[in-house]
């Protein structure tokens, strides 16, 4: 029964978050109280909390983090000084007659918005508030809008600079030294957060070419879900002039750190030091503004850290009942009883990418509730 107390405590905090309690309280709390009944049970050795004081001063103390805050800053100064409420509007002028237009232009601004702010949340909340009420009024299935919309606002997570990837880069890049230290591989490389952005690039263009496609295919087969709408032209000028800054602040950022000039955390820098200028330059950061930023920035770089903090806790108790080796167990099984030899290599890894795509869904499900 023991052995299972670690499957018991992820069942503990589905539940827990389907009630709707904090990601970051639901974690810590659940592994607190599954480690006091272990220690009165005496199934569970308290030493392993002897360790969580020194992994919270590793949060707060690792010099990659610090670029969360950062991008964090860049993401809010641009969703509060109006640079994607004009660029929509520029992208809408230039496909809006085209079929499924405001579609095209809804998921091209979702790119370059993710690219800019690297914020799910920011980017879904802007898109609904300026591109839902104009496809509405133009006709759109709804579905199809606020489809497009949700899909397209969750290409912060993907294309870079993200702040998921941030906090991946971390972890993975001490999981893949410590797994090449087991190997006897005493000089060991290192995965970079810088590595992991190069990677992310052209599958978040593949999805965005993806979207991009259903939208116009669904605009030629049902026009009636997609109408092309006529909201005037812009002028050249104009476009590029909505255009330009965002663009700047992407290959600012991207090219800094792909180059090698910069590291992530240099380049948040760059990328929130750019967005203050050209919120100044447009003049749209007003004092009352700048204090909506800084409360904004605090919050969600708050939440960010509770939840990795909550998230240590519940690993540390997790790998205390053994958690880790029943993962390795229930890997091993599914090579050894499903009835493809496990030899075959094309097997071994079908079997790790249901299992990777099932570590990613519990953490597309942490990460959703989380901004409840």
């Amino acid at each position: 029964m023991v052995e299972f107390i670690p499957l018991i405590m992820f069942a503990a905090v589905f539940a827990l978050l389907l009630l709707g309690y904090p990601v970051a309280l639901t974690l810590a709390g659940t592994a607190l109280i599954s480690a006091a009944i272990g220690i009165a049970a005496g199934v569970f050795d308290s030493t392993f909390l002897v360790a969580m004081p020194n992994r919270l001063f590793g949060i707060v103390t690792n010099q990659t983090l610090i670029a969360v805050p950062l991008f964090v800053l860049m993401g809010v100064i641009l969703e509060k000084s109006r640079i994607a409420e004009d660029l929509l509007d520029s992208m809408s002028s230039l496909f809006g007659p085209l079929p499924g237009g405001l579609g095209l232009a809804v998921t091209l601004v979702g790119m370059l918005m993710a690219a800019s702010t690297g914020i799910v949340g920011a980017t879904v909340v802007t898109m609904g508030l300026m591109s839902l009420p104009s496809m509405l009024k133009a006709r759109y299935d709804p579905a199809l809008a606020t489809g497009a919309i949700c899909a397209t606002g969750t290409l912060g997570q993907i294309i870079p600079p993200s702040i998921a990837l941030v906090l991946l880069g971390d972890v993975l890049s001490n999981a893949y030294q410590q797994a090449q230290l087991s190997q006897g591989i005493f000089s060991p490389r290192t995965i970079s957060v810088g590595d992991l952005f190069a990677a992310a690039i052209i599958p978040g263009l593949m999805l965005v070419v993806i979207y991009a496609a259903y939208i116009w295919i669904t605009a030629l087969t049902r026009p009636l879900k997609a109408p092309p709408t006529h909201t005037g032209t812009e002028s050249t000028p104009n476009i590029l002039s909505s255009l330009i800054p965002p663009l700047i602040l992407i290959i600012s950022v991207l090219g800094s750190i792909l180059a090698g000039i910069a590291t992530p955390t240099e380049a948040a820098g760059v990328g929130a030091m750019g967005a203050f200028i050209l919120a100044i330059i447009k003049r749209t950061l007003t004092i009352e503004k700048l204090k909506a930023v800084t409360r904004s920035t605090t919050q969600t770089t708050s939440m960010v850290f509770f939840i990795l903090i909550g998230a240590s806790l519940f690993s540390l108790v997790f790998r205390g009942y053994g958690g880790d080796e029943l993962v390795g167990q229930l890997f091993l099984i599914c090579l050894v009883v499903l009835p493809v030899p496990p030899s075959s290599s094309c097997w071994s890894s079908f079997c790790w990418d249901l299992f990777s795509t099932l570590l990613r869904l519990l953490l597309s499900w942490f990460r959703l509730s989380a901004q409840r």
